[in-house]
């Protein structure tokens, strides 16, 4: 199965989103189709290489635009030394016939050449070398990426919705002064005798009509998208909109028609202003509901903006500044003090620190030298490096998690499924709703204007939008925010089941402790010194290849203890090491390695049971012959375990621990920790069916580990979470990827989530409430009792603003934190 991410432009409303989706889904080939109405994007899961072509084919029949992921990148070149148009045309069919150019066309009098290139195919600095070579001079470039691209398009449309309404506004609220002052005559406002309706009645008739021109053409889109879609039986919002007004311009039209064949008492029959107003109040909603749209996005902008727009690469020996998307892996660059990192690759000479807390949540600068891996968007602080490019464009470490959200956020939660079904049916309903609740006032009282009110106030009042925006606006902001914490959400459903986990399985190795070996405790026998013995031991174990001795090694070199030269080295299988320092003869390894050379462990026999039963390893070690000390060395529990453990039990969530060590090492790691729970000497290929334990007695179970052993309970689970540094993330078999391997952040997903979900539900009772109780009133319920008659004006003010508050609320959540008493644990 493959995937692909198309926007589309012209939805309006969670209809058109469900028609898409619909079309999409009966085509061959295509196992599933989502459409996510808040970020207007298709994203299509297909087996099929002709899949695409037929999905682009169906979306723009029904009325829609496509729009692909461009993989040309688009510059425009200033180039100086141009003089008349055979140089134009000359710098023309040169870059024309450059191999990897698109299209290129160069403009004499901006004196610009505007080039579409593949980057897979040609370097931008080819492009510029290519018009120097024939005379001309390159001049500063400025380059937009696809991000950019998008986020300038959203800018125009903001820009061009406020424009619209601006216009709409200038013209309805004169329209509607005029249409509502003559019958406010308490408040005597100043009005214009020529435009009295008794006297003058047509001209007050077309002054109205030559108003609501204006305003209808500006609002177009609503006839030309909403009719189209009605006469192609798929109606949206658009459809409900372009009915309610048309009937009130029609109706307005025929009356000064009237008007003017002598019947002036058709001048209070006039509703010019009711289709002026509604189209004005429309266009506000959308205007902020662009807006609001735009913030649910904030996260992958900031994303995007950790990554360097340039890179300095290494050829030939100069140093040439180039755009990023020209980097090519194997390409050499070079990273001075202060600057990001431009891609991912391996350090070839060099050393320096470099600040990767976008990646890791590290605050502390890394240490780099020949050999280490660097990434995208970290910070070089302190030395200058070269390094060779490993993974450029979308294979680097940034993209994948740019990738990784954007996927999220178009993913839908299984509890947007009713929202889907009933946007579905809405329009269409509603339709039948106005239209029945219109004839039968009219049937009732005989009073067309009456039931034509009725009529509008029904379509007009009726908000799919809201519906379509109440789950993936939240989602969005939830699955970002949690990004911006460095919790990578994968979908919707796993953001939505999240809420639910009330038991947490925590792998041991790497999740709860660090992974690594260190140096706990030094005890020595009487009259020797703490630091002599950690010298003797750890210049033996220089030799050695097992983790535990390079650990003792490590923790040598930490102190800064100088080491000895170890002559007559010998490595004893299972027991330990020998070999001569200083002249001193050195024995280091287990009990049973004392016990054949006969070395009697004196009376720290009973410090070496302690030591094993907090879960550390002891190590002995003689020097000439005599029992000399012990050095213990264990896997060292993280800071944070202990912490988000209390969290997860204030919480609520039952915690257990899993680990193929022994129940000792297990049990005195889980009582660190705070863990009942322990599930020890479990092989890597029986984790899962441990976690299925769990979930056969009813519990809805994360399992926590660090993504690459632990693969399969990860899937096993309800929820997988992955551990790691954010670069090597188990990407695949996890729903949930912690990047900044903080336990304190498991507890954090599950509170994003709960509150998530709560403004998801918030979201759709609204949606839904608004729709249940609005309709009801616009259709004359309340009148029926006496009560007050809903005007078509109000209700689209109403509609208007069910969109804006759902998308506010959803807003919210970006004011999410992780609370101090959920960081301390809440007990």
């Amino acid at each position: 199965m493959e995937q692909q991410v198309l926007s589309v432009r012209g939805m309006t409303c969670a209809a058109c989103a469900q028609r898409i989706e619909k079309v999409v889904n009966k085509l061959p080939g295509v196992a599933q189709a989502s459409v996510n109405l808040a970020s207007e994007k298709l994203f299509v899961e297909y087996d099929g290489a002709a899949v695409p072509d037929a999905v682009k084919a169906a979306v723009t029949k029904i009325g829609y635009e496509v729009v692909e992921k461009n993989r040309h990148s688009n510059v425009s070149i200033p180039i100086g030394g141009m003089t008349c148009a055979a140089c134009a045309q000359r710098i023309e069919k040169v870059l024309s016939k450059t191999n990897g150019v698109v299209n290129a066309s160069v403009n004499l009098a901006t004196e610009k050449a505007t080039v579409s290139y593949d980057p897979q195919t040609v370097r931008f600095s080819a492009l510029k070398a290519a018009i120097e070579k024939i005379g001309y001079q390159v001049l500063e470039v400025a380059k937009t990426d696809a991000a950019e691209e998008d986020r300038l398009r959203k800018q125009k449309e903001i820009k061009r919705l406020w424009t619209k309404f601006i216009v709409s506004a200038v013209f309805s609220l004169p329209l509607l002064y005029i249409a509502m002052a003559p019958m406010i005559s308490f408040a005597r406002l100043p009005f214009p005798k020529i435009l009295a309706p008794m006297n003058y009645p047509l001209i007050f008739a077309l002054i109205q009509l030559l108003l609501v021109i204006p305003v209808i053409v500006v609002g177009h889109k609503f006839y030309t998208v909403g009719f189209k879609a009605l006469v192609q039986r798929s109606p949206n919002m658009d459809s409900l909109i372009a009915i309610g007004t048309s009937a009130a311009l029609l109706y307005s039209i025929f009356h000064t028609w009237q008007i003017a064949r002598g019947d002036f008492a058709a001048a209070e029959a006039l509703y010019f202003e009711t289709a002026g107003v509604i189209i004005t109040l429309i266009l506000l909603g959308k205007s902020l509901e662009a807006v609001s749209k735009g913030k649910t996005s904030e996260a992958i902008k900031k994303l995007m903006g950790l990554a360097p727009k340039t890179a300095v690469i290494l050829q030939n020996g100069q140093e040439t500044t180039i755009a990023i998307d020209e980097v090519e892996i194997g390409d050499t660059l070079i990273v001075k003090p202060g600057e990001k990192i431009p891609v991912d690759g391996t350090v070839t000479s060099g050393q320096t620190a470099i600040d990767e807390s976008m990646l890791t949540g590290e605050s502390m600068p890394v240490d780099k030298k020949t050999g280490d891996a660097v990434y995208a968007a970290s910070l070089n602080t302190s030395g200058s490096i070269t390094f060779r490019a490993e993974k450029v464009g979308s294979d680097t470490a940034l993209a994948r998690i740019i990738q990784l959200v954007e996927d999220a956020q178009g993913s839908k939660a299984p509890i947007a499924q009713m929202a889907d079904i009933v946007s579905g049916y809405f329009v269409p309903i509603v339709c039948a709703i106005a239209l029945v609740a219109g004839i039968a006032w009219f049937i009732g009282t005989r009073d067309v204007e009456f039931s034509l009110k009725i009529f509008i106030s029904v379509l007009v009042i009726a908000c799919p939008c809201a519906l379509g925006l109440a789950t993936p606006t939240a989602i969005m902001v939830g699955t970002g925010k949690g990004a911006e914490n460095g919790i990578l959400i994968k979908g919707g459903e796993a953001l939505e089941t999240a809420h639910k986990i009330d038991t947490i399985v925590f792998d041991k190795t790497g999740t709860i402790t660090e992974g690594r070996p260190t140096v706990t405790d030094i005890i020595t026998a009487s009259g020797e010194n703490a630091d002599e013995l950690l010298r003797l031991i750890a210049s033996a174990e220089n030799r050695s290849e097992h983790p535990l001795g390079q650990a003792i090694v490590q923790f040598a070199k930490e102190k800064g203890i100088a080491l000895l030269q170890a002559e007559g080295f010998e490595s004893l299988t299972g027991r330990g090491i020998k070999a001569v320092i200083d002249g001193r003869a050195v024995l280091a390894g287990n009990h049973k390695l004392m016990q054949e050379q006969g070395i009697a462990l004196t009376a720290l026999g009973g410090e070496a049971e302690r030591l094993a039963q907090e879960g550390k390893t002891p190590m002995f070690l003689a020097v000439d012959g005599a029992f000399a000390g012990i050095v213990a060395v264990a896997d060292v529990v993280k800071e944070s375990s202990r912490a988000a453990i209390e969290r997860l039990r204030g919480m609520g969530i039952a915690v257990a621990m899993i680990t193929g060590d022994n129940q000792k090492t297990a049990a005195a790691i889980a009582k660190q920790v705070g863990i009942d729970r322990v599930l020890a000497e479990v092989l890597p290929q029986d984790k899962s069916n441990e976690v299925k334990k769990l979930q056969s007695e009813g519990r809805k179970v994360a399992m926590v580990g660090d993504g690459i052993n632990d693969a399969p309970a990860l899937a096993q689970a309800d929820i997988g979470i992955a551990i790691g540094s954010g670069t090597d993330v188990a990407m695949e078999s996890a729903d949930i990827v912690l990047m900044h391997s903080d336990l304190n952040d498991v507890p954090t997903a599950i509170s994003l989530s709960k509150k998530t979900i709560r403004n998801i539900k918030q979201n759709l009772f609204w949606a839904f409430g608004y729709n249940t109780i609005g309709i009801p009133i616009a259709a004359g319920l309340l009148h029926l009792f006496g009560g007050p008659l809903l005007n078509p004006m109000f209700a689209a003010a109403a509609m208007s603003l069910s969109s804006v508050s759902v998308l506010t609320n959803a807003l919210r959540l970006k004011r999410f934190k992780p609370s101090q008493n959920e960081r301390k644990g809440s007990h």
